[in-house]
């Protein structure tokens, strides 16, 4: 992984200008909000953080607001609340970041660390995509839309990552844990993302070339 003093590895996505404000501190990014969840762990010693994954999540499922998911990443969930989650009972997660439907910015981990979001994973040939990978998870439910705010939000992150990190595919949980994750789903809006960013089109998955049904 690089530091806070070293320049990201070459990488076929465009590293842009930083401008005067600084964008990082170590692996946190000034723009988010910090919210440290105790669920993370080292990355392996010659991980190379070149990989976003993009989840979607709701707690409960298709209910916005309210601080649940907030909650599930800190170990605060009062598992009695809803009848859902009787089902995760003791689940321990986190991702790096969480994007409200408003837009708002959190960050759960340092991105120099590794977040358990991706669980039993691979991405083209590369297995255990939390020892590489960014995960972002938007306020949202698998089948449904996202919000203008949200995408202007990820759009930035996602263009502001490679000042820190080599970054070279973005992909959704649902490529690198196919058949057993379904997120973000059909209504993500994949092209909207492709046009937000400078990137080439190959370090998007397959299915970015298509509009949502």
């Amino acid at each position: 992984m690089t530091t806070a003093n070293e320049a990201p590895h070459p990488g076929p996505v465009p590293c842009p200008e930083a401008g005067d404000r600084p964008v990082w501190d170590g692996g946190w990014y000034r723009d988010a909000t910090r919210e440290p969840s105790p669920n993370f762990g080292p990355r392996p010693a010659q991980a190379v953080i070149d990989l976003i994954v993009v989840h979607s999540i709701s707690l409960p499922p298709g209910e916005y607001g309210g601080g649940q998911v907030h909650r599930l990443f800190t170990n605060t969930l009062d598992w009695d609340a809803h009848p859902y989650y009787a089902g995760i009972r003791g689940l321990q997660v986190s991702a790096h970041f969480f994007i409200e439907r408003d837009g708002r910015l959190w960050q759960f981990v340092d991105c120099d660390l590794r977040a358990w979001h991706a669980g039993p994973s691979s991405y083209r040939g590369r297995a255990n995509c939390n020892d590489d990978s960014i995960g972002i998870e938007l306020e949202g439910l698998e089948g449904q839309t996202f919000e203008p705010a949200q995408y202007a939000t990820l759009a930035r992150l996602c263009a502001d990552l490679p000042l820190r990190y080599p970054i070279a595919h973005v992909a959704g949980h649902e490529d690198v844990a196919p058949g057993r994750k379904q997120d973000p789903g059909p209504g993500f809006d994949w092209l909207r993302l492709r046009a937000d960013l400078p990137w080439p089109p190959d370090v998007f998955p397959l299915k970015s070339t298509r509009p949502p049904p």
